[in-house]
């Protein structure tokens, strides 16, 4: 289930990818099948050795083209072990809500990325957001949970005061924010079978949508992304240096069409 949309923001072979806060790998296996050389960075060890089995075994099946790399490895967002300008692309997907320093990890992301590279940031949306908290308290008062309820134009204003270009923002997974509220309604500590009914079926028909991806479910998600969904994205450049070439020279938009 991808959050990041290839389509508004597209990789080239030979890309080099950083997934800051990879979690389970999911973007930077996408990555990876489309020929970039990917890095996928997260401080959870276990995370990071689960990525690189499957990054491992993609490989033993040639699911990525020739060319293509990847690595997995654990890392500080706050002090990313790498040069200035080391990135084309740079992905951070449900992660600066965790995070207090949240402009400590926007500048360094600035800092390892190129001058005309680009940057997907993904954030919990903010109504969604807002009635799971309203709903259960242990959905965001845990030990690493969500610290803040971000508006869209708050991350835009946060990441332009990093010195990036916002150019396109959008919503995604609406069919999952009613999923979120249930859990949160009936206990957002009960996994599995203890989970209650309500949440069980609707997670049935999570599976089945990313399985399946049927006509039907594509379709309601695309109407309900902008009135529900679950999650708010955002798409930026890093201007270019005096001498280099312009966005527009890139491809990139020159404005951004902020959705709230």
């Amino acid at each position: 289930m991808l959050t990041v949309d290839f389509s508004r923001f597209p990789l080239a072979p030979g890309d080099r990818v950083l997934d800051l806060g990879c979690g389970a790998g999911r973007h930077a296996f996408e990555c990876y099948r489309r020929g970039a050389r990917v890095v996928a960075l997260d401080r959870n060890a276990e995370e990071i050795r689960e990525v690189a089995n499957w990054f491992a075994a993609m490989a033993e099946e040639g699911e990525a083209p020739a060319g293509a790399t990847a690595t997995a490895m654990e890392g500080d967002a706050l002090a990313l072990p790498f040069p200035d300008d080391s990135f084309d692309v740079v992905i951070i997907s449900e992660v600066m809500e965790h995070i207090p320093d949240d402009k400590g990890v926007l500048a360094e992301m600035v800092r390892v990325l190129r001058p005309g590279g680009r940057i997907a940031v993904t954030v919990p949306r903010y109504g969604p957001e807002k009635i799971c908290w309203a709903l259960s308290d242990a959905y965001h008062e845990v030990e690493g949970g969500h610290i803040r309820i971000y508006r869209a134009d708050e991350l835009l204003g946060k990441m332009r005061e990093a010195g990036l270009r916002p150019y396109g923002t959008h919503h995604a997974h609406g069919l999952h924010s009613p999923y979120w509220w249930l859990k949160c309604a009936f206990g957002v500590e009960r996994d599995g079978d203890e989970a209650a009914l309500p949440v069980r079926a609707y997670h049935q028909l999570l599976v089945w949508d990313i399985m399946k991806k049927p006509l039907a479910t594509r379709l309601a998600e695309r109407a309900l992304d902008p009135l529900i969904g679950k999650s708010f994205v955002a798409y930026a450049t890093k201007p270019h240096l005096p001498g280099d070439v312009t966005p527009a020279e890139a491809g990139a938009p020159a404005q951004a069409k902020v959705q709230a």
